[in-house]
């Protein structure tokens, strides 16, 4: 009972005028970010991060416009996945399998029709099950001593490869990177410079925004000059939808299937919105069998994945917000945002942000309606942005980005440090190293070192401290099969995944 007088109270933040527009704004801005193939709901909320800066904007109007973008992304995916066989991101890459085959059978305008439902499903369910389950853990992170936060931010580290989906040691260089960045600056215990080479800038540490901004939209851009995009992409002509009462009924139970199976997946460390469309896809398959016409334009092969990829999206944000620690790239992005403006996710969060919290997740609820009923009529206007030539579209995202990023600091210093990271990120990103993993090492760095010295503080210096407790050991226990079973599974998910897309 105490949970519904919450989210009644969160609908009271939710459906302000103010709130509206806002989620609106970010649903539509997430749905054209999300179309574009490479950006993906990652790039997308970094971009316009500091444009919510620069606007002064409150925290909850900041993560009710951004966690907008975010879910909005996750509709866009589709249309560049289904039109030109081009997944918008990772998780889209399962909708190629049955999209684009109904495309070139003159249904396109069903399969978006039936990704948008599938992904209202998706996030519908998954909303419901954040309001369900993120007191209830809440609750139990109260529990938490430092001992058991250093652990669980190990735990964090471990699952990465399962965020990322890349090499398991790459992983790990690229968050000793960012716990190595997170250390410049001053020492607060012992008052020490530590790599700040007397510069002045560097005393308060290396802003995670900037940080951001570069690793993500100026690599991109830079990605962009070497391929020389200039030519907008052809896509499969849009037929008028004809949509039947009949189709969605008939896709309604593999969405519901999808849903839970991608809110398992996003809760779950390390998952990710990747598994989640994966597993959904693979499971409806078997489900279905001889009678489905799986890799030939099966509408069930577009709702599964799609229900499954927003239901983890929307799962993913349980971790982020009740214990601080993100569940995906994107919801790494997120909590910079929320730390940046001095809002702690965590346990506490919900009681000294309760307000804003539930005012966020009532918003989501919002939100997804506002995106159902703009994607269905407004598809066509979405659909004319993939014929946009990048070379117009990403110079204007630049030129956003930069603008945001002065008129929060008004330092041109700052500009100097997000064009390096932009540079830092393009290397890395060749040599195939993830970005994710050094932007969370420089968002959990200083907790998880203020976490140690704390526990060491308590125990006059006993390293046995931190494994003291029953929940410490089983989050140490869950850090290293984290670490270890990606190492085995992953290669089999990705064989499997590109056995699916080459249909053999």
């Amino acid at each position: 009972m105490e949970t519904i007088n919450l989210l009644m109270q969160g609908f009271a933040v939710a459906l302000t005028p103010e709130s509206i527009m806002f989620a609106i704004i970010g649903s539509i801005l997430g749905t054209l970010i999300g179309a574009l193939p490479g950006l993906g709901p990652a790039n997308g909320v970094a971009i316009l991060i500091p444009l919510a800066f620069s606007l002064g904007l409150s925290p909850t109007s900041s993560l009710i416009l951004l966690t907008s973008v975010y879910a909005g992304a996750m509709y866009g995916g589709r249309i560049s996945s289904i039109l030109l066989n081009i997944p918008g991101d990772e998780p889209a890459m399962m909708t190629c399998l049955d999209g684009y085959p109904m495309a070139l059978k003159g249904k396109a305008a069903e399969a978006l029709a039936i990704s948008a439902i599938a992904s209202f499903i998706g996030s519908l369910i998954a909303t419901i099950g954040l309001v369900i389950l993120a007191p209830i853990l809440a609750k139990f992170a109260l529990k938490f001593g430092p001992a058991e936060y250093f652990a669980l931010f190990a735990l964090a580290f471990a699952t990465l490869g399962g965020i990322t989906g890349k090499n398991q040691f790459k992983t790990l260089m690229a968050a000793a990177l960012g716990l190595m960045i997170a250390s410049v600056g001053i020492d607060i215990s012992s008052g020490v410079q530590r790599y700040t080479f007397n510069t002045l800038e560097l005393f308060e540490g290396v802003d995670f925004i900037i940080a951001i901004v570069g690793l993500f939209a100026i690599s991109e851009l830079l990605f962009f000059i070497e391929k020389h995009a200039g030519d907008g992409m052809k896509k499969v002509a849009v037929n008028r939808l004809k949509l039947t009462m009949k189709d969605v009924i008939k896709v309604l139970p593999s969405s519901i299937r999808g849903a839970l199976l991608g809110f398992v997946a996003g809760v779950l460390p390390g998952a990710g919105a990747s598994l989640g469309s994966f597993v959904s896809y693979t499971l409806e398959k078997k489900i279905v069998g001889a009678n489905g016409e799986f890799g030939k334009g099966d509408p069930r092969g577009v709702a599964a994945p799609e229900a499954g990829n927003n239901g983890a999206a929307s799962g993913a944000l349980v971790p982020m917000l009740t214990l601080g620690v993100p569940g995906s790239g994107t919801t790494a992005v997120l909590l910079a945002m929320l730390i940046s403006l001095n809002v702690t996710p965590g346990p506490m969060l919900f009681q000294q942000n309760a307000d804003l919290v539930w005012g966020v997740i009532a918003a989501l609820f919002v939100g997804n309606l506002v995106l159902l009923l703009l994607n269905i009529p407004m598809v066509g206007i979405f659909v004319k942005l993939l014929s946009i030539p990048p070379k117009y579209l990403m110079p204007i995202v630049t030129l956003v980005a930069s603008v945001g990023i002065y008129s929060v600091s008004h330092s041109a210093l700052d500009l100097y440090f997000m064009v390096a990271f932009g540079v830092v990120g393009y290397i890395l990103r060749k040599v195939d190293i993830p970005l994710v993993p050094v932007i969370l090492g420089m968002l959990l760095g200083p907790e998880m070192e203020k976490s140690l010295r704390h526990a060491l503080v308590l125990s006059d210096g006993d390293w046995g401290a931190l494994f003291n407790s029953g929940l410490s050991i089983g989050l140490w226990v869950v850090a290293i099969l984290g670490l270890v079973l990606p190492m085995i599974i992953g290669p089999i998910v990705r064989s499997k995944m590109k056995q699916a897309k080459t249909g053999d």
